[in-house]
């Protein structure tokens, strides 16, 4: 599996996991709505800058955010 779908769907589960929307979740963490549902989608190539963002808005370390991939 490409690492693009495989990071997408770990931070898809972080997220339903909170119980939290696409959008609300991008809002959280100050990102455009349709990016952060790109990059959940596996089709995007997401900079560093970014994943750090969502490892913050869940809590986690960047360590944890890429657990199990």
């Amino acid at each position: 599996m490409p690492i693009q779908k495989a990071f997408g769907e770990r931070i898809k589960f972080l997220r339903k996991k909170q119980g939290l929307s696409q959008e609300k979740f991008a809002l959280f963490i100050n990102m455009d709505r349709t990016y952060y549902a790109s990059v959940e989608g596996g089709r995007r190539n997401i900079s560093l800058i970014n994943i750090k963002k969502i490892a913050d808005g869940f809590g986690i370390s960047i360590s944890e955010l890429f657990e199990k991939i």
